[in-house]
């Protein structure tokens, strides 16, 4: 799984949405559907590519028939370290930014 399929896959409000649900407990597709005000088969879609990104997995209730969603942990902790690195550099380049405003003050004076 790349970056691209995590970005791509979050790019959208549902799929979003979906992970917001998910993170308080597992559901069924049924579930999130009526949640979300979307059609079964709109569902059907999003989980898809959820699943295909590797954010979310499926298990069987009691009744094999019944899918239950729950996110994946490893997916998440693999954008958390991208995410963990843009902040890193950001920090680095406004740090640089600030010493080099504070040796400009001190010069003038």
């Amino acid at each position: 799984m790349t970056l691209d399929q995590t970005f791509l896959a979050l790019a959208d409000p549902t799929r979003r949405g979906v992970i917001d649900l998910l993170r308080a407990r597992p559901r069924r597709a049924s579930d999130l559907a009526a949640e979300l005000d979307a059609s079964r088969p709109a569902m059907s879609k999003h989980l898809r590519v959820l699943r295909s990104s590797g954010l979310v997995e499926t298990s069987l209730e009691a009744d094999a028939r019944v899918r239950v969603y729950s996110l994946r942990r490893e997916r998440f902790g693999e954008l958390r370290v991208w995410l963990d690195q843009v902040e890193r550099f950001w920090g680095e380049q406004l740090a640089g930014f600030a010493a080099h405003i504070a040796s400009r003050g001190a010069v003038k004076k």
